[in-house]
């Protein structure tokens, strides 16, 4: 097997008396997305900035690409890209312009630092707006300029901290199918995200942070089986309510359907619900995410 492209082993970090990070193991395999996910003040952010070499870790160990990130924090530098919350793009220049002074700044050859902006360009749909000013641009449209430059240099790693905060959904949905295709191209990914369907859409593993360790990880479907089972739920006639386990499949919830009839209870509504990956933030963490949307169980049908 092939090392992780991102690990780390008991990482701890301290501001003074304030212990942020109190020994976080984490692993991701190339090509894959790691959604870290927690409250707020939990240390996600202060994960990236040790794994980006922005902050020195006070103990433990961990390696990007290979490279450890305190004897080796230039070839880290190197390896990776980072996109926090905000879009730190020149808003006084052209999209355009900003990937050619970043591709400058990057050493790259002029002729393909051209070419690789003009690329990118095309990648992130920005080509019609490549010649206006940033200042002018949405806030979904700086959030993909960002990501563009810092792909100029092919990152083998991409931290990407919560980048979707303050879209609007179709900008979250945009930068979604982006963050699909630069991962389809080999990019390992570490994901920071209040926002869990995202979690659940983007990521291939989700790690759970909690007062700066891991409290749990796994796949989405691995830690939702962790929280409960799923269920269908019937309401019936004067408001009572009754639910009954099932595996979620079709013949299963037909299985069910049938037996409500031919006991014909008199039911008003039904439908399947499943854990989510908000019941499971809830569970281990005792609060709801702050900005996890409201609706938590699949609808399925209504019975007429």
């Amino acid at each position: 097997m092939d090392a992780p492209m991102i690990e780390t082993r008991a990482l701890r970090k301290a501001y003074g008396s304030t212990t942020v990070l109190t020994g976080v193991d984490l692993a991701v395999g190339r090509g894959q997305v790691l959604g870290l996910l927690g409250p707020n003040g939990a240390g996600k952010t202060t994960t990236v900035e040790v794994l980006s070499t922005l902050l020195r870790p006070d103990g433990g160990t961990a390696t990007v690409a290979g490279h450890d990130v305190v004897r080796e924090p230039d070839r880290v530098r190197e390896a990776i890209s980072l996109t926090g919350q905000y879009a730190a793009v020149d808003e006084l220049l052209t999209g355009r312009e900003n990937l050619r002074l970043m591709a400058r700044l990057a050493h790259l050859p002029r002729a393909a630092g051209r070419a690789r902006g003009d690329a990118l360009l095309e990648l992130f749909d920005l080509v019609d707006a490549a010649d206006r000013l940033v200042r002018t641009y949405s806030g979904g449209m700086r959030r993909r300029l960002d990501l563009a430059v810092g792909l100029l240099t092919r990152p083998a790693v991409l931290f990407l901290d919560e980048p979707t905060t303050g879209l609007d959904p179709r900008s979250r949905s945009d930068l979604w199918a982006v963050i699909r295709d630069v991962v389809s191209g080999g990019a390992t990914v570490l994901l920071t995200t209040q926002y869990l369907d995202e979690a659940d859409a983007l990521a291939d593993r989700v790690a759970v942070l909690d007062h700066g360790r891991v409290i749990a990880q796994g796949t989405a479907p691995e830690l939702k089986r962790q929280v409960g089972a799923a269920h269908v739920e019937l309401q019936l006639a004067g408001g009572r309510a009754e639910r009954v386990a099932t595996d979620a499949s079709v013949a299963d919830v037909r299985r069910i359907l049938a037996d409500v009839e031919a006991r014909r209870l008199p039911v008003e509504s039904w439908r399947v619900a499943t854990p989510t990956l908000d019941d499971v933030f809830l569970t281990l963490t005792g609060r709801p995410a702050e900005a996890a949307p409201a609706d938590a169980a699949l609808l399925v049908g209504e019975a007429s």
